[in-house]
């Protein structure tokens, strides 16, 4: 049985800390200095890990190699089969033709990038966060919009940064029913108060989106257009998780935020519509075919339609430019039962994971979950209780992955494909997906040994010994916990009750600093190898994880900096009415 002393380097918990810190430089440096790829550099971290582990903290070697095993068993599952069974669906509606006519609905709603943008990312990826979440927008809204003629880079960033307000809530909220788990706090109440942080955050995420584009003439232009887009998701979020259903809350934020930009653009339209202008190469590669497309305030001939299923680009199919795509999407006019069958999917999805959440067919999903103790791996915590994480529960036919397959199996007769193409498409998304699978596995990896050995613990408790300047770090633990573990859940589990603990020793709100934890880690998000990995292998760039890294580095810096200062006012009389 292995207790961590969480000051094991010479009685001092700040220098423990400082070591403890190790794995995470080790991890960004390869990332974003060095731009290693993504599953190189989280290899190197788990290395790290192991070895500040074994000699730092004196953990037997064979215990911190199985915390490792059985986080890279969670890694796979739960965590990538959501995405790996979410792409698959997605991949079936390219080889049937259903995503072109999904992108082309999109696309007549507004020409304009920006618009599209906001819609797709932002919208459409809070949708797909809310019923599935794990990586599972990222991957298909950056697809999207490269289809839609963005660069692959900008495509990962914007739809990176567009992961966040939406986090907390995602996969029916499981970060927030994880969260009052392990503290012990009523889920609405933290519900109701990260529903008072987040919404926040989206006011702005889609101006944010718009500026990476376009820059600032592209945010001015576009205000009416974000600014109602970002009221109607903050207002609905609000709304959703305080007064109506803690699971719902961005299911029902994102609709009401797409629905408001559909009615705006009824009566309102940007004054010069906005495209992407094409990198070089690909615009002297275009020059086959000579157009004229609009980019901001420029004309641009021939622009690619950005390695569209190209062969640096594994999803997707068919080539062409921009020109060819508006030139084939002018002349076609989908029927309505076209329509329905591209958003059939996604409907099915819905229905699918909303019907899971009925008492009587939760039970009948959970009844055959098995949950074990891990072979070999005895822990106990920092405090001296039994450690919860040695404990593997494997929910096969309730976990989100599964729930995603039996909306696959449905959408096969509901898109026409045949069952031998969906097959082929389900065996290719595993060879697509091959290095982002080895990455989560890493990481996941590192976060369990970080956890098991007290390195976490120590970070944690390092922080919480800032006294009532808690409430500024509050934000940031739990962004390190979901910059490590790709996920809000994961962080809420790692730090939710070490916040709880923290808050009632200075004197703070115990469920504001729980909810702090969930609100700041969501702008972890975009950073985390996870994502970073699953979003290079999405648009073609499987090993410039690093560059990625480097473009939303200070979108997730500068957010956390607003979370901290916002988590601190409501501490205070400054701003302690916005709390329930």
């Amino acid at each position: 049985m292995f207790r961590p002393i969480i000051d094991a380097l010479a009685g001092s918990l700040t220098l423990t800390a400082l070591v403890a810190l190790l794995p995470l430089l080790t991890l960004f440096l390869l990332l974003g200095v060095l731009r290693i790829a993504a599953w190189k550099a989280a290899v190197a971290s788990l290395v790290m890990s192991l070895l500040v582990a074994i000699i730092v903290y004196s953990m037997p070697a064979g215990q911190a190699v199985l915390a490792g095993a059985e986080g890279a068993a969670f890694g796979f599952f739960p965590i990538m089969w959501v995405v790996i069974n979410a792409i698959w669906v997605y991949n079936m509606t390219v080889v049937t033709g259903h995503f072109d006519v999904l992108r082309r609905s999109f696309a007549r709603i507004s020409d304009d990038q920006r618009i599209q943008a906001v819609i797709i990312a932002f919208c459409f990826g809070a949708l797909l966060e809310a019923l599935a979440g794990f990586g599972t927008p990222v991957a298909i809204t950056s697809v999207m919009l490269i289809a839609l003629g963005f660069r692959p880079i900008k495509a990962a960033t914007v739809a990176l940064v567009a992961n966040t307000a939406p986090v907390a809530f995602g996969a029916l909220a499981v970060p927030i029913t994880t969260l009052a788990q392990v503290t012990g706090l009523p889920e609405h109440e933290l519900a109701s108060i990260v529903g008072r942080q987040t919404p926040i955050l989206g006011l702005f995420v889609p101006m944010a989106l718009v500026y990476i584009i376009d820059r600032g003439r592209g945010v001015r232009v576009t205000l009416p257009a974000t600014l109602t887009c970002g009221i109607a998701f903050a207002v609905a979020q609000f709304a959703t998780s305080n007064y109506l259903s803690t699971q719902l809350t961005d299911i029902v934020a994102s609709l009401v935020g797409a629905a408001a930009v559909v009615v705006l653009l009824r009566f309102w339209q940007p004054s010069q519509a906005y495209v992407e202008a094409p990198e070089p190469a690909l615009a002297e590669a275009g020059s086959h075919r000579r157009g004229h497309v609009r980019a901001g305030s420029h004309i641009v001939e021939g622009v690619p339609a950005a390695s569209i299923g190209g062969s640096d680009h594994p999803i997707g199919h068919g080539t062409g430019t921009v020109d060819d795509l508006a030139a084939r999407d002018a002349d076609r006019h989908d029927s309505r039962a076209d329509v329905l069958r591209a958003y059939a999917p996604y409907l099915l999805i819905i229905v699918v994971f909303s019907l899971s959440q009925i008492p009587a067919i939760a039970h009948l999903l959970g009844a055959p979950t098995k949950s074990f103790q891990w072979p070999g791996l005895h822990l106990q915590t920092a405090s001296g209780k039994a450690s919860t994480l040695p404990t593997f529960k494997f929910n096969w036919l309730a976990a989100a992955g599964t729930l995603m397959i039996i909306s696959g199996l449905l959408t096969i007769p509901a898109i026409g494909i045949s069952w031998g193409k969906a097959a082929k498409a389900y065996a290719d998304t595993y060879r697509q997906l091959g290095a982002a699978i080895f990455t989560v596995m890493a990481v996941l990896g590192l976060a369990y040994v970080m956890n098991a050995s007290g390195q976490t613990a120590s970070l944690g408790a390092w922080l919480a010994g800032a006294g009532s300047a808690f409430a500024i770090l509050s934000p940031i633990l739990g962004w390190i916990g979901v910059a490590v573990t790709g996920s809000d859940t994961s962080s809420n589990s790692l730090f939710g009750a070490l916040q709880v603990s923290a808050a009632k020793d200075v004197g703070l709100g115990p469920a504001l600093m729980a909810a702090a934890n969930s609100s700041g880690g969501v702008l972890g998000k975009m950073i985390s190898p996870q994502n970073l990995a699953i979003a290079a292998a999405a648009v073609g760039l499987s090993g410039r994880e690093g560059d990625l890294f480097r473009r939303v580095v200070g979108w997730s810096l500068g957010f956390l900096v607003f979370m901290c200062v916002l988590v601190y006012l409501q501490s205070t009389s400054v701003l302690s009415w916005m709390l329930p």
